[in-house]
């Protein structure tokens, strides 16, 4: 490849996927700082009870999830990959500044709340599908051997979104007291992403769509995207199972670590917001090396090998962390676990493109992730904080990871004779593969 077609190929990779770091930023800001906007809008006489509704609000956006995949990944698999794209980005924007500007509850009462449940949906509706799309974009445009490596920037976006947001926390925490945090500076980070809506939407109108989609035959209908999608279920179960570890994984280590630090471990906010920081750096190196190992051994034995090892030692790990715990401990548990979504997510996001049936493939893709984050992965800081208080026991993310990572495994063994249909030609099969169902 030449050095203008390389420098095309960069160039499309940063514009498609700086959607998914502002995705990734409003979902993480929100995680950040849920103590603040349970007290800014869903005040109650038990401060377990409103951060309880606060997570149950960031949980929320993700039941919308599956909706907007299979609504918006059809409109993206029949009106093309860049269509697609900015609109998920106008409902993007539209949550994040709902959330951003809506008063108190205490200035408007029940209306803010209401608002603010609504801007989640709104968020949760575009989300389900913008993973998707940038996925199957970046699959479609990757060059021969490797497809992984392309794909894998996908979530590297949204670490840089994680690092930003951690970031921007770091300094708040530092500059901002704990009464002007309550009171209007956790806005702040909305704000910025408000700020910087603009800019994507430039960069995403500048994209072209890709040879694969202008290439391949496209369905007639939305209403044939959805009987597709539905002929393909067992197709969309495997790939929801093979999701929940890297869905669970992911919002263990970034969006439930502030959460999990103060309110848990007792530790201090500063430094669990520099372990978040540090965690979105580990994510952001791991990605791109899971994804290249894929392309040199092949995605099945990293899909295997890796949900294996985080069974052994998810659970003792939080164990020997709550124990005793301590910054230094909580930022080795979590750079392991760092290092175990990167080497996984940088298989299974490319295996699940590959996967899926080209007339549906954006959004058989994104219902296949859409359930596993609504099942799974977006209730996760609700799940631990639920469990802790009903355990006692400060170590049940460990066993909430040990069970994801159990249904990975098992979806991987089950789609392990699943062969690809193959993007870099243009959705034939691999020579020898079995047919599959279309």
């Amino acid at each position: 490849m030449d050095q203008s077609e390389r420098s095309k190929n960069i160039k499309a990779v940063v514009r498609v996927s700086s959607g998914n770091f502002l995705e990734m930023y409003d979902f993480m800001v929100y995680g950040y700082y849920a103590k603040y906007i349970a007290q800014t809008f869903f005040p109650t006489d038990s401060e377990f009870a409103s951060l309880m509704l606060s997570l149950a609000t960031f949980g929320a956006g993700f039941l919308m999830r599956p909706l907007g995949a299979i609504i918006l990944g059809a409109y993206i698999d029949r009106h093309g990959r860049k269509a697609g794209l900015i609109l998920t980005l106008g409902l993007m924007a539209f949550g994040t500044l709902s959330i951003a500007v809506t008063p108190s509850f205490a200035a408007i009462g029940i209306a803010a709340p209401i608002i603010v449940v609504i801007g989640r949906l709104m968020q949760g509706l575009s989300a389900g599908v913008e993973l998707g799309g940038v996925s199957v974009y970046l699959a479609e445009i990757a060059t021969p051997g490797n497809r992984g490596f392309y794909t894998s920037w996908q979530s590297a976006s949204q670490q840089v979104a994680v690092i930003c947001a951690a970031l921007l926390g770091v300094v708040l925490t530092g500059f901002v007291s704990p009464e002007e945090m309550k009171l209007w500076g956790w806005r702040v980070p909305l704000l910025v992403g408000c700020f910087i809506i603009p800019v994507i939407l430039w960069l995403r109108r500048s994209l072209e769509e890709t040879s694969a989609f202008n290439k391949m035959e496209k369905a007639s209908s939305t209403a044939e995207v959805f009987k597709l999608v539905g002929k393909n279920w067992k197709l969309v179960g495997m790939g929801m199972m093979m999701s929940i570890a890297t869905t669970t994984t992911f919002y263990v280590i970034t969006a439930y670590t502030p959460t999990f630090g103060r309110e848990a471990l007792k530790l201090d906010a500063f430094g669990v917001m520099v372990v978040t920081l540090c965690v979105g750096l580990s994510n952001f190196i791991w990605l791109p090396i899971g994804g290249m190992i894929s392309d040199r051994i092949g995605r099945q034995k990293m899909l295997f090998i890796v949900p294996s090892v985080v069974i052994l030692t998810a659970y003792p790990f939080m164990v020997w962390l709550t124990r005793d715990p301590s910054f230094g401990k909580l930022l080795a548990v979590l750079l392991w676990f760092s290092a175990s979504f990167g080497l996984y997510n940088g298989s299974m996001i490319p295996r699940l493109a590959e996967m899926m049936p080209h007339k549906v493939r954006t959004a058989a893709f994104s219902v296949a992730f859409a359930l596993a984050t609504a099942i799974f992965g977006g209730f996760t800081p609700l799940i631990c904080t639920a469990l802790i208080e009903a355990t006692g026991n400060k170590a049940m993310p460990g066993a909430w990871l040990t069970l994801a990572a159990a249904i990975s495994l098992a979806g991987a063994v089950m789609a392990r004779k699943r062969r690809n249909y193959d993007a870099d030609l243009i959705n034939t099969r691999i020579e020898g593969a079995p047919e599959p169902a279309v």
